[in-house]
């Protein structure tokens, strides 16, 4: 890339323009004339090669001059190149299947808006090691750690509520997630759990698993799924399916203790939107480290524009005095 040292001094390349303008002027006043009855005589004259090359001089200098112009302002290339060092952070997401998780206070339902969120946080995490774990009355990983985030997200598309038996483990979802994320090598190590009940299955309390989580250095987010109030939750009946008003029941003392004592942070969900502020919350909170170190090398360029300046100058004393000389 081009830069030049003293960049001001290419304001003088606008003298250029008085000084064409001056010599055409001149050029037109300088003619000489004189009245005759007939130009024919003149029709048969050829016309010397000084004719055409009458202006070679004044072009000369003029290159000349915008030569030296772009010399004064010392153009230099500079080559820069930087050095990046990523340091990634280890993040799982532990999502709660079950089968309330279909209720549709969130459009189209919860689990799938929580898929959604998801799955745009994972794809603005580019450096980071990322694993997803979900649990219902028992819990299992759905995809190891991993940097491959394509992988992620085709295995976070096919997960569904009924994969695994039904209630809600809580903390054996948050067990199952530091087993995975606890021997990771990033310094950094986050979960994000995902929940809308209450613990009423599994063989580890919430809080141990919590308390685990603290032993490791691993900080927990929780989050709470659900409206206030009533929400619609799917009920087999004879006829089917059918949807009916129940209370929103989510233990927010626990999820509240797991994120206090792994130094996390509580949030709650009444809709989708809200979960994305939460997500974009986190994002901001977990920021990947980046170490930059950039070089630069210039290197001055003005030299050829003052000897492009010499030899036009040149080129036009020589003309001056051999085949454009003046005859006194």
């Amino acid at each position: 890339m081009m830069i030049f040292a003293n960049p001001a001094y290419l304001w003088l390349l606008l003298l250029l323009i008085p000084l064409v303008a001056w010599y055409i002027l001149k050029q037109h006043n300088s003619d000489a004339s004189i009245e005759v009855s007939t130009t024919l005589p003149f029709d048969k004259l050829s016309r010397s090669y000084k004719y055409y090359l009458r202006h070679l001089r004044f072009v000369l200098r003029v290159c000349a001059l915008t030569a030296l112009i772009i010399a004064l302002a010392r153009p230099q290339s500079t080559n820069s190149w930087s050095n990046r060092t990523t340091e990634g952070i280890d993040i799982v997401v532990a999502l709660d299947i079950s089968t309330s998780m279909l209720a549709r206070d969130f459009k189209p339902n919860r689990v799938d808006a929580a898929k959604d969120v998801a799955a745009q946080f994972i794809s603005g995490r580019a450096y980071d090691n990322i694993g997803l774990v979900i649990f219902a009355g028992e819990s299992f990983t759905m995809c190891p750690m991993t940097t491959d985030h394509s992988a992620l997200l085709n295995l976070l598309k096919d997960v569904e509520c009924g994969m695994i038996e039904d209630r809600t483990a809580i903390g054996d979802g948050l067990a199952t997630a530091i087993n995975r994320i606890k021997d990771g090598p990033a310094k950094s190590k986050t979960i994000i759990l995902l929940t809308d009940g209450t613990n009423n299955a599994g063989d580890i309390a919430p809080v141990t698993a919590a308390d685990i989580a603290n032993t490791f250095g691993i900080r927990v987010y929780t989050i709470g799924v659900g409206t206030q109030g009533m929400a619609p939750y799917p009920v087999q009946t004879p006829y089917g399916i059918q949807y009916q008003n129940y209370p929103v029941e989510i233990d927010e003392n626990t999820l509240k203790e797991i994120a206090s004592k792994t130094d996390g942070e509580y949030f709650r969900a009444t809709d989708k939107n809200a979960l994305k502020d939460i997500f974009s919350e986190i994002d901001k909170l977990e920021k990947t480290k980046l170490s930059v170190t950039e070089y630069s090398k210039r290197e001055e360029r003005f030299m050829p524009w003052a000897i492009l300046a010499m030899l036009l100058l040149c080129a036009d004393i020589l003309l001056k005095n051999t085949i454009l000389k003046n005859i006194p």
